[in-house]
């Protein structure tokens, strides 16, 4: 389990507002990309849109899908190009990582929100700054790394709670100017040999599962054969045998026992719906099991026994992250790639870099967020136009959207 779960009492860390780390950090990100994500190259389009925002004073809210750990400095390149300081929201934990991060991320305006809680102190300097147009406001709606760049994941109405909140405050002081939502669309392409580039990979983790390395079988034969043997130790772990049918009813079914077990213990009538999707299910558990960790109430045994609960919900997150038919019959290189990433992180908390990705960002029409909000409709518009434009530019139209169940 990767260092996302922070047992100590949470403290918002907001951004300075000097521009000088941003400008120097903006002059290192290109070399960053490179060596840290094999990002070789990147296009910009659509920044007509953005422009017109900019030239009428608009409070401006960018939303981008998150499918790479390089997405946040993806973004930071636009807003050099386009002349923009930004603010970013970013889960606390990232802070947490070592005194590097801790000290240079408010310094190139990266503030935290916690995850694992109502985040009030986070939730208001967005809403302020953003009311404020004081600079660009970048949220990721997914709230998650997917590494699936053919897939939109839910996304979180705090989003539009946090720009509504923002369109409010402008309207009740007079200013000039609308508050505007801008989704922006991420896609990475593999320029490279794909079999070159992941047959190594796969024979460490062959090798770690005791096989015999296959380098010249297809790259997608392997994945699914190293797929099916871990997903079959995990059930082995939760239910003492590998369990039949497919590999999408496996997942859901080992996600559901570990969830509704955990569901069963911490959550009351009230907060429990397990119709939720999986990271909204899992945020739950998380807000109820953390907080006497961070105080230091309990036990060092019952300490323990939370810490594997909290491994367990992370396994469910995970699992749920990998799209039923995400390969198909012909997988292009990217989904190859991204699925063996996954795999390799699920299985060592790390990822080798592969090169060379060339990445486009495309800037969508601005989206006008009214202050009030119809709540006679069963899903928020906001989140609807936001979701729509998104999958559009990623998938060519909504209606043509990849969709897996």
């Amino acid at each position: 389990m990767q260092n996302i779960i922070i047992d100590k009492p949470y403290k918002f860390i907001k951004p300075g507002r000097s521009k000088f780390w941003l400008k120097l950090f903006e002059l290192y990100i290109p070399h960053y990309l490179k060596k840290s994500h094999g990002i070789a190259s990147w296009k910009i389009t659509g920044k007509e849109h953005l422009l017109r925002s900019i030239e009428r004073d608009c409070s401006i809210m960018l939303t981008p899908n998150h499918c790479r750990p390089s997405d946040p400095m993806l973004m930071g390149m636009l807003c050099k190009e386009m002349r923009q300081s930004s603010y970013i929201m970013a889960s606390w934990h990232l802070f947490m990582q070592g005194d590097f991060y801790a000290k240079i991320l408010p310094k190139v305006g990266v503030f935290s929100v916690y995850r694992e809680g109502v985040d009030r102190d986070s939730i208001k300097f967005a809403i302020n700054s953003l009311a404020e147009a004081e600079r660009v406001l970048i949220l990721f709606p997914e709230g998650i790394v997917s590494r699936t760049n053919n897939k939109l994941n839910h996304l979180m109405e705090g989003t539009s709670f946090i720009a509504r909140g923002a369109a409010k405050k402008r309207e009740s002081a007079g200013q000039a100017g609308k508050s505007v939502v801008h989704p922006i669309a991420i896609r990475y392409f593999f320029d490279g040999d794909i079999e070159e580039a992941l047959s190594p990979v796969l024979t460490q983790m062959e090798k770690r599962l005791t096989w015999e390395a296959s380098p010249g079988t297809p790259p997608k034969e392997r994945i699914e054969k190293i797929a099916h043997a871990l997903l079959g130790l995990k059930e082995i772990n939760f239910f003492g045998t590998p369990q039949p049918g497919s590999v999408a009813e496996r997942i859901a079914n080992l996600i559901e026992n570990i969830l509704h077990l955990l569901e069963d213990e911490w959550l009351s009538n009230g907060h429990l719906d397990r119709s939720e999707n999986v990271i909204a299910r899992v945020k739950k558990l998380r807000m109820a099991i953390l907080p006497d960790m961070a105080k230091g109430d309990i036990s060092d045994q019952e300490k323990k026994r939370r810490w594997k609960q909290l491994s367990d919900i992370y396994l469910a997150q995970q699992l749920s992250l990998y799209p039923p038919g995400y390969l198909g019959d012909s997988p292009s290189p990217e989904e190859l790639l991204e699925t063996v990433e996954r795999l390799e992180e699920d299985l060592t908390d790390k990822v080798t870099v592969h090169a060379p990705l060339r990445a486009t960002i495309e800037i969508g029409e601005a989206i006008e967020v009214n202050p009030q909000r119809d709540k006679s409709l069963k899903t928020d518009p906001l989140m609807d136009e936001i979701e729509n434009s998104i999958s559009a530019m990623l998938f060519g139209s909504v209606k043509n959207k990849r969709v897996f169940t």
